[in-house]
C-alpha cells in the first residue's frame, strides 16, 4: 500500500486538516460538551451558506481573479426574497428569480472583465456597491419572511441517529462541494480554470477558451452567491440590506486557509469547506469560553491568514527554485551535447 507523500502540492491542505483536528482537540479538552457530534454538525448548519459562497469564490481565485461582491449579492437575494414574498410570490418562483439574479450579476461582471480587460478588483468592487445599493433601495428595514415553505425548510431536521441532526442547507452545501470537486478534476472547464490561473498567456497559446472561461467562472460564482443567499434566507428567515457586511473577506480567508493560492492556478475545492470549519471551530471555542469578545475570532483568523500566506509563499519559492534548477540542468545538458 502506497503511503501518502507530503509535498508542496498537498502540504497546505494537509496543514489545514491538521489545524482542524488540533482546534477540535483543544476545544474538547478545555470545555465540557464540546466533544459532541452535534457540536461538530452545528459547524455545518451555521456555516452552510458560507461554504457555498466560498466554493464559488474558489473557482474565481484559482482562475487568477477575485470577487468582492459575493456578500452584497447574498444580502440582495435576501431582500429580493423578502420583497417577492410580501407581494405574494410562490416560493419556487422566488428561488428561480434569486438564482437568475445571481447568474446575470456574475455573468455581467465576467463579461466586463473579459471583454474590456478590466481588473477584477475594480469590477467586483463596483458590483459590491451596486448590489448593496439596490438592497437599500428595496428597503432599509429588515423584512421578516413568514412563507410556510421557507419556514418548513428552515425548521426541518434530517435525523442522523443518537439525537443528532443536520438541516437541508447542509445537504445543499455538501452537494455544491462534491460537484465542485467533480467539475474541477474531471471536466474540460475545470482544467481550463486551473490553466487560466497558472498563466493566461499560456492558456491562450494552448488554444483554451480564455474569454468564455472567465465569464463562466464569474457566472458560477454569482450562482453560488445567489444559492448561498437562499440558504442564508432559510437560516435567518429575514431580508436585510446590512446582512453579512464584510463576509466577502471571510470567503477569501476560507479559501486561503483551505490551501488555495491567491496567485491562482492551484488549490483543492475541498479546501474552502475546511477553511470555513476551522474558522467556525474558533468561533465555537470563543463562544464556549464565554468571557472573550467575538472580535477575537477576527484576530485568530487574521493570525491564521498570515501563517498560511507565509506557507504559500514558501511553497511558491520552492517551486520556482526547482524550476530554475531543472532549467539550468537542461541548459548544461544541451551545452554538453553540443560540445560532443
Amino acid at each position: 500500500m502506497k503511503l501518502l507523500r507530503i509535498n508542496h502540492n498537498n502540504i497546505i491542505v494537509l496543514a489545514t486538516i491538521l489545524l482542524l483536528f488540533l482546534l477540535y482537540a483543544v476545544g474538547s479538552i478545555r470545555y465540557t460538551g464540546f466533544f459532541s457530534m452535534q457540536v461538530f454538525l452545528n459547524l455545518f448548519i451555521d456555516n452552510a451558506y458560507l461554504i457555498i459562497v466560498a466554493t464559488g469564490m474558489a473557482f474565481v481565485i484559482i482562475s487568477g481573479g477575485i470577487d468582492l461582491s459575493v456578500a452584497s449579492v447574498v444580502a440582495l437575494i435576501t431582500m429580493v426574497s423578502g420583497m417577492l414574498f410580501h407581494q405574494g410570490a410562490h416560493p419556487y418562483t422566488v428561488i428561480a428569480v434569486s438564482l437568475a439574479i445571481g447568474v446575470m450579476f456574475g455573468a455581467s461582471q465576467g463579461y466586463l472583465i473579459s471583454r474590456f480587460k478590466l481588473h477584477p478588483w475594480i469590477v467586483t468592487l463596483a458590483g459590491m456597491f451596486l448590489a448593496r445599493g439596490i438592497s437599500y433601495l428595496i428597503s432599509t428595514e429588515s423584512i421578516v419572511i413568514t412563507d410556510p415553505t421557507y419556514n418548513l425548510i428552515s425548521q426541518y431536521k434530517i435525523r442522523l441517529g443518537g439525537g443528532n441532526f443536520i438541516s437541508i442547507s447542509v445537504v445543499i452545501a455538501i452537494c455544491v462541494v462534491v460537484l465542485a470537486l467533480f467539475v474541477g478534476k474531471y471536466t474540460a472547464f475545470g482544467r481550463a480554470v486551473y490553466a487560466l490561473g497558472g498563466s493566461e498567456k499560456s492558456a491562450v497559446l494552448m488554444g483554451l477558451p480564455v474569454a468564455r472561461t472567465t465569464v463562466l467562472v464569474y457566472t458560477l460564482c454569482g450562482f453560488c452567491s445567489a444559492l448561498g443567499g437562499i440558504v442564508f434566507t432559510f437560516y435567518t428567515l429575514s431580508g436585510y440590506s446590512l446582512h453579512l457586511m464584510g463576509m466577502e473577506m471571510d470567503a477569501i480567508a476560507a479559501c486561503v486557509i483551505g490551501g488555495i493560492l491567491l496567485t491562482g492556478g492551484f488549490g483543492y475545492f475541498i479546501g474552502p469547506m475546511l477553511g470555513v470549519l476551522c474558522t467556525g471551530i474558533i468561533q465555537t471555542i470563543i463562544m464556549f469560553q464565554g468571557t472573550l469578545s467575538s472580535w477575537w475570532t477576527k484576530i485568530a483568523i487574521g493570525f491564521l491568514l498570515f501563517l498560511f500566506m507565509a506557507l504559500q509563499r514558501m511553497i511558491v519559492m520552492r517551486k520556482e527554485k526547482e524550476k530554475t534548477a531543472v532549467a539550468k540542468s537542461q541548459t548544461q545538458a544541451a551545452q554538453h551535447a553540443g560540445n560532443l
